[in-house]
């Protein structure tokens, strides 16, 4: 665990951030991005008071203003502000704080930017072409042919899709268990394209990559370890930047399309959001933006007073 080590925080307030660093790697299971991250966001906000009793809910929101003046996103004052509400309520149970200061701590609703997303007919044309790539039978064209074909067929996060086994197939039921946010098991399914591609690769491309030493992973890469996300993200670009007129995107654009398409062509919002693993349906409500024209049209053909 890194230590705070600024040398402009009190000592009793870097150790209490210490230890609710700790708290959270070994408590609640984050990961060291996410502790960095609540790091940063707490060392910035506390900074002032000369001890820990001393920050009340007029220093977090002096704190909190002069970071929106600085130009932060409302995103970012959402964070932090969450940051600190999480400490100091964590900070009240363990002792450290009597009284919760940040408990009537406000924050802007953080907005949310979706990217571009493409049509069906562009996401076709990249698939193809990758399909095209992949025609030779080389390991790493059949390999990027199956993360394309998974993440647009089944919506998946990059993540999860570099955390699948081979034992995480069911080839038969063409389906996917994926283990997603919060230790939260799904099943997705996915279509024949995409079947296809999983078959070339387990059993043309797969073999050529693996290794004595290779984990069970059902995306390998070059060297036979698991498939890193990052070289899957570069994949995604790289298929994608192929197509001139193609929105740029990574395996979240993949992700996007595939909800928007499925939305496009009627399917139920509740399948949707078991299929991309959102805890709430709200979360999913996000994607229906890109299909009001299709509303429009369906409001037209059957509403008695359209």
């Amino acid at each position: 665990m890194t230590r705070t080590g600024d040398a402009d925080l009190p000592a009793d307030i870097a150790e209490a951030i210490d230890g609710f660093a700790a708290h959270l790697e070994r408590e609640r299971g984050r990961s060291r991005h996410t502790v960095r991250a609540y790091r940063s966001d707490l060392t910035d906000v506390l900074r002032g008071p000369a001890r820990l009793s001393d920050v009340d809910l007029g220093h977090l929101r002096t704190r909190l203003a002069d970071t929106r003046e600085a130009g932060a996103s409302r995103a970012t004052l959402a964070r932090r502000a969450a940051a600190v509400r999480t400490f100091t309520a964590w900070a009240v149970r363990t002792g450290l704080l009597e009284t919760d200061p940040a408990a009537r701590l406000g924050s802007p609703k953080a907005g949310t930017v979706l990217p571009d997303v493409m049509d069906a007919a562009q996401a076709g044309a990249v698939l193809e072409a990758a399909g095209s790539g992949a025609a030779e039978g080389e390991p790493e064209a059949l390999r990027d042919l199956a993360v394309l074909e998974l993440l647009y067929a089944t919506g998946v996060r990059v993540a999860e899709l570099c955390g699948l086994d081979v034992d995480d197939v069911d080839e038969s039921r063409r389906t996917l268990r994926v283990l997603g946010k919060g230790g939260r098991e799904r099943t997705v399914v996915f279509g024949v394209p995409a079947a296809g591609a999983l078959r070339r690769w387990l059993e043309r491309g797969r073999p050529g990559l693996v290794t004595a030493a290779s984990p069970p992973a059902l995306l390998l890469g070059v060297r036979g370890g698991r498939l890193d996300p990052r070289v899957a993200r570069s994949v995604v670009h790289r298929a994608v930047q192929a197509i001139p007129g193609v929105p740029d995107t990574g395996p979240h654009g993949l992700r996007h399309a595939a909800a928007t398409h499925l939305l496009e062509g009627g399917a139920d919002l509740r399948y949707v959001q078991e299929l991309l693993g959102h805890a709430t349906l709200s979360t999913t409500q996000l994607y229906t933006h890109v299909t009001v024209d299709r509303l429009k049209v369906v409001h037209d053909q059957a509403h008695p007073r359209a």
